[in-house]
């Protein structure tokens, strides 16, 4: 028995294999060896998804906000009992440290605990007419079926937050999660079984991801486009969704500047940082992944973060007391290995990492890797690393530090240490990103919104203002006489 037996696509409230039945093996990336096999979704499959969802969308359009909001807690409640089979099948997948697939599977039990509020809180609003004889009234509308696509660093999370989202709006989705983590999803999709959630109203695909995504965008049963992925990705995505004007929310890219300025405590502080930067081996999109500290406070700094990659344990993720897993794929560690070199070969000096660990040298491992001195020219300054590897540079004044991390096409996430409340606050409104975090560097949580700026995406998901992206306005003006 493998991991997916017991699942498959979920269209129409059931399990099926798919069509021609062609499947795509799934690999456990610290042995590098095949854990099962998922369909892989045939255009006819496609065909019956988009029946299911523009069948349902009448039915969960009207459905209340009211019971809406109870399916969603029922399913919170459901995903709960799911919760230590499902971060096993995570981590296995994913290489993620127990501890942190466990710890984001509740966070994606609080998606749909935060958005069963949320749909019973779809506000409109009134105005006053010119004369006494017209009303004028705002209401929002499902924006109709919703195709959504997520990626493989938090298979659970990603997901959960476009589902939640959607459902709570009254918008049926197909989600397409990533080949190389699906199981999150499915999971998911059978605790949405196990609430009664009706037929047709969540569906799940796999399969290959070009195939799926403009199959099901060239359709108009498609209303909404939410992606989570890569900025190459997003821009093709965006030129499909162009051509039939389709709403979109996107949450791509990012290269989070961490600025430290000479009135932190360096030791603290590059302790933290290295905490943070090293969590799912750097494969996150708000990970701190340039670091600009004071030139005051660049030795205890840079020698507090090596100290603290040194001692982080590496391992299989399902391993006991480990806190550092291997990367997803080869190519990710591919790339990290590219961007040390050249950082290396520009002047950068490693002090920590920077190879393969000895005792891990099957998987997709590379040791929590520390760059000190690193020039702004290297390409690890400019692109983003998405790995275990933090590259440290130095800056003496305000207005420099500033200009050089707002100088890449991302703006997703930035952080700020800083014991001044001025100095904090100026830089803070300084970046161009859609969220910063001050002396802190746990941004996401359901109750806030989550999306970036400029290449880093459109949109935002989670808080108040998350569930507007699954909603359409219309403006009602009616004269009494």
């Amino acid at each position: 028995m493998t991991l997916y037996d017991n699942f498959g696509l979920f269209i129409g409230g059931k399990w099926r294999s798919a069509m021609g039945n062609r499947t795509r093996d799934v690999i456990d990336p610290a042995t590098e060896e095949v854990i099962g096999a998922v369909p892989h979704a045939a255009p006819e499959d496609l065909d019956a998804v988009l029946s299911e969802l523009a069948g349902s969308a009448g039915v969960w359009r009207s459905t209340s906000g009211w019971e809406r909001s109870a399916l969603l807690r029922r399913i919170a409640v459901a995903m709960l009992g799911h919760r230590e089979e499902a971060a096993k099948a995570m981590s296995l997948e994913t290489g993620k440290p127990l501890a942190e697939a466990m710890g984001e599977w509740q966070a994606a039990c609080d998606q749909f605990d935060w958005h069963a509020d949320e749909a019973r809180r779809i506000y409109g609003h009134t105005l006053d007419g010119r004369d006494g004889n017209t009303r004028l009234n705002v209401r929002y509308d499902p924006v109709g079926p919703v195709a959504a696509f997520t990626a493989w660093n938090f298979p659970a999370l990603l997901p959960a937050r476009k589902i939640a989202a959607a459902l709570a709006a009254g918008c049926p989705i197909v989600v397409k999660p990533s080949e190389e983590a699906p199981s999150s999803t499915f999971y998911i999709a059978q605790s949405a079984i196990e609430a009664g959630l009706p037929a047709g109203v969540l569906n799940v695909v796999t399969g290959d991801s070009a195939e799926i995504s403009s199959h099901l965008i060239a359709s108009p049963v498609i209303r909404k486009v939410s992606l989570t992925g890569s900025v190459p990705v997003g821009k093709i995505l965006l030129r499909q969704c162009a051509d039939s004007v389709k709403k979109v929310s996107m949450e791509l890219g990012g290269h989070a500047p961490v600025l430290v300025f000479p009135d932190a405590d360096p030791v603290a502080v590059g302790a933290m940082c290295a905490r943070t930067k090293f969590r799912n081996a750097g494969q996150v999109c708000i990970s701190p992944s340039r670091f600009y500290v004071h030139e005051d406070i660049y030795e205890p700094f840079s020698k507090a973060m090596a100290e603290t990659a040194s001692s982080i344990r590496i391992g299989r993720g399902l391993d006991e007391g480990v806190e550092f897993g291997p990367m997803a794929n080869k190519r990710g560690r591919d790339r990290v290995i590219q961007l040390v070199e050249d950082a290396v070969e520009r002047g950068a000096e490693i002090l920590a990492g920077g190879s393969t660990p000895p005792e891990h040298n099957q998987g997709f491992f590379f040791s929590p890797t520390v760059l000190g001195n690193v020039d702004d020219d290297a390409a690890i300054m400019r692109d983003e690393p998405f790995g275990p590897v933090a590259p440290i540079a130095t800056f003496s004044e305000f207005d420099d530090v500033v200009k050089r991390a707002n100088d890449v096409p991302f703006g997703l996430a930035g952080y700020v240490f800083s014991k001044s409340l001025e100095t904090a606050n100026k830089a803070a409104e300084a970046l161009e990103v859609g969220m910063v975090g001050v002396n802190d560097m746990l941004l996401a949580a359901a109750e806030v919104p989550f999306g970036g700026i400029k290449e880093s995406g459109m949109g935002r998901e989670g808080g108040k203002i998350g569930i507007f992206d699954y909603l359409e306005p219309k403006y009602i003006k009616l004269r009494l006489s």
